[in-house]
């Protein structure tokens, strides 16, 4: 890891008042959690179920065929995953004042779990469910899915669906104009574990106008031509140097 990166990111931080945080799969894969978008992840599921995970992954497709919707949602979306050095990290510079906001492409709850409290979830929670048919909040219905089942709606039968945004399904628009908010004011913008592939949450990094932008991804991105800090590097190895630096 190159330590002047690291020296460079610390005194950014300590430097601005107003950091926001956004991130994607690279976060939680450091947890365990599998990323679909990956050569295996992609290669398995044409193997095992014929089609790609985009498509398994649409509002369609869930309509048509939610058995195999679940059993794919269950092998990479509710796997046992805890917080890693970077939710810990993050969620310490908001208890510290300087991380106003955690702007996620992920939908496992892990950055509330290491404590953040102020995370705007683009692509919606699986801790969440409802129904599809009369739009009854169902709960959380994990247990259910786990077991290999089907969940349903008490209220009408009807199948319950994760409160997740579907390919084919528009994002909240209160999130996307809270996003926009967050990162126009921000000082600091650090994106991490993101390749910034995925639209429209790819275009959402054009609003900012703050002093420093960071990206620290193990891969290139088309943003790195007009980040501050580019840090290729894993995204929890960062925030650990960073945090025993400013530390000591």
């Amino acid at each position: 890891m190159n330590e002047a990166s690291v020296k460079r990111l610390a005194e950014m931080i300590d430097e601005c008042d107003n950091i926001v945080f956004y991130g994607g799969a690279g976060v939680s894969t450091e947890s365990g959690v599998k990323d679909y978008r990956s050569e295996d992840g992609l290669y398995n599921t044409v193997r095992e179920y014929g089609v790609s995970p985009e498509e398994i992954l649409s509002h369609d497709f869930f309509v048509k065929n939610p058995k195999v919707f679940y059993d794919f949602y269950r092998k990479y979306f509710l796997a046992e995953a805890k917080p890693n050095k970077a939710h810990a990290a993050l969620a310490e510079l908001e208890k510290e004042g300087k991380l106003r906001a955690v702007i996620t492409q992920n939908i496992d709850g892990l950055h509330q779990a290491a404590g953040s409290k102020n995370v705007l979830e683009l692509h919606g929670t699986v801790k969440k469910y409802y129904c599809n048919s009369c739009g009854a909040d169902c709960g959380n219905v994990s247990e259910v899915i786990l077991s290999g089942e089907i969940p349903h709606c008490k209220r009408c039968g009807g199948i319950a669906k994760p409160r997740v945004v579907l390919y084919g399904e528009m994002l909240d628009e209160n999130v996307i104009q809270k996003t926009l908010k967050y990162i126009d004011e921000a000082e600091l913008l650090i994106i991490g574990g993101t390749s910034l592939a995925v639209s429209p949450a790819n275009t959402f990094v054009n609003c900012f106008h703050g002093k420093y932008v960071v990206m620290i991804n193990k891969t290139s991105t088309p943003y790195d031509e007009r980040a501050d800090l580019v840090i290729r590097d894993s995204i929890g190895k960062v925030f650990e140097a960073v945090g025993k630096l400013r530390r000591s």
